[in-house]
C-alpha cells in the first residue's frame, strides 16, 4: 500500500504541471516570480517556470516583474545591471523493465522521480552578480522499488529555465542607452502577453 501511495503522489505531482507556469508570486516550491530588495533603488529579481514554459517566456516574465516593481516603488525606468538565463534539467522514469536485466546493468532497481523544483531565491544569500542565487533543487521524490516491476526502463529529460536579473531603478527621463527599460511602456507592451493564474 505504501509503495502505490507513493507511485500515486509522485503521478499527481507530474500531473499538477501539466500546464506552463503563470505570471504569479512563488510561493514554497512552485515557480513563478520572486524578488529582494538589495538598497532603495536597487532589486534581485527572478522568474522560474516549469518544463512546460519555454526560455522567452520565462525571461519575458523576468521584464515584466521588473517594470511591475519599478512603477509599484515610485519609479519610472529601470537598468538592468546584470542578467542570466540558467536551464536546470532532471529526468523522469518512464515504464518498468525485468529486474534481471535492470540489477545486471547496475541500476539498483529504484524508480526515482528526479530532483525536486525550487528553493526561494533569495532567502539567507550574499548579493553580487550571482550572489543572490541560491540552491535550485532539494532531493528526490523518494521513489519506490518493486521486485517484480524492476526500474525504469526509460528516461524522459525535463528542462526547466530560470531568469534572473539585478536592476537599479531610476526617476525621469529613460537615458538613450539599451540597458534602460521604460517601466510603462513594458507594461504597456507586454501586458498582452501575460498569463495570469485562473481565478
Amino acid at each position: 500500500m505504501k509503495k502505490l501511495i507513493t507511485g500515486l503522489f509522485a503521478l499527481a505531482l507530474l500531473g499538477a504541471c501539466a500546464t506552463a507556469t503563470t505570471y504569479k508570486p512563488q510561493v514554497n516550491s512552485d515557480g513563478g516570480y520572486d524578488d529582494q530588495q538589495i538598497e532603495t533603488n536597487r532589486w534581485a529579481v527572478s522568474f522560474v517556470g516549469n518544463s512546460l514554459t519555454d526560455r522567452q517566456t520565462v525571461e519575458t516574465y523576468l521584464l515584466y516583474r521588473s517594470a511591475e516593481l519599478t512603477q509599484q516603488n515610485g519609479f519610472d525606468n529601470f537598468q538592468i545591471v546584470s542578467r542570466e538565463t540558467d536551464a536546470k534539467s532532471r529526468f523522469l522514469s518512464t515504464g518498468f523493465s525485468s529486474p534481471f536485466y535492470y540489477n545486471f546493468y547496475g541500476y539498483g532497481g529504484h524508480a526515482g522521480f528526479g530532483p525536486g523544483f525550487y528553493n526561494s531565491r533569495f532567502r539567507g544569500r550574499h548579493f553580487g552578480r550571482r550572489g543572490f542565487r541560491g540552491g535550485r533543487f532539494g532531493g528526490g521524490f523518494g521513489g519506490f522499488h518493486d521486485p517484480f516491476f524492476g526500474g525504469p526502463s526509460s528516461f524522459t529529460e525535463r528542462v526547466n529555465y530560470e531568469a534572473t536579473a539585478e536592476i537599479v531603478m531610476h526617476r525621469g527621463e529613460k537615458p538613450d542607452d539599451a540597458a534602460y527599460f521604460s517601466a510603462s511602456e513594458v507594461l504597456e507592451n507586454l501586458g498582452q502577453t501575460i498569463v495570469l493564474p485562473e481565478a
